[in-house]
């Protein structure tokens, strides 16, 4: 598998969000990071993930792309369009209860240029790390009963060891 990578563009205040290859959780930090950078934008109007050239993409991620979309409710009256042409990705942003969140489409009518890349910092705060994978998955479990108790355990591991 491609090690993972997050792309990001804008323009006019439309924010596509391009993940490729392996997503994982050491992205979860400097992603965090520009969630905030792109919700303070003064032009911010919308947002598009692009998950064509995912492969995976785990839980921490799925979470932050909930807690993007739940803001952009709350902020915008917005809902985020997630493009996903892979059955199994589908499958998973089914299961997760997406489909409540986010408008999945399996194509653009036009393609769009990502400029920028949110990589994974080299030293990374270990707490910092967990804090973000336990908000992630809070926000995955207040989305449907499944999740809840899907990630229960998880959460409660990660709240002992974060406290």
């Amino acid at each position: 598998m491609q090690e993972g990578k997050i792309w990001v563009a804008s323009h006019d205040g439309v924010y596509l969000i391009k993940m490729v290859g392996d997503v994982r959780l050491t992205l979860c930090v400097p992603f965090d990071h520009f969630i905030k950078s792109m919700f303070a934008a003064n032009d911010f109007s919308s947002i598009i993930f692009d998950l064509a050239d995912a492969e995976a993409v785990d839980s921490t991620t799925l979470g932050l792309m909930a807690k993007i979309a739940l803001q952009a409710e709350q902020k915008k009256q917005l809902r985020p369009a997630v493009i996903c042409n892979s059955p199994g990705l589908n499958r998973l942003l089914e299961s997760m209860g997406f489909s409540d969140i986010f408008d999945v489409v399996d194509s653009l009518p036009i393609e769009v240029v990502s400029d920028m890349c949110i990589e994974a910092a080299g030293e990374v705060d270990e707490r910092k790390v967990k804090k973000r994978v336990l908000e992630a998955h809070k926000i995955l479990m207040d989305l449907n009963q499944k999740n809840e108790e899907t990630f229960r355990d998880l959460v409660k591991t990660l709240e002992d060891d974060v406290s």
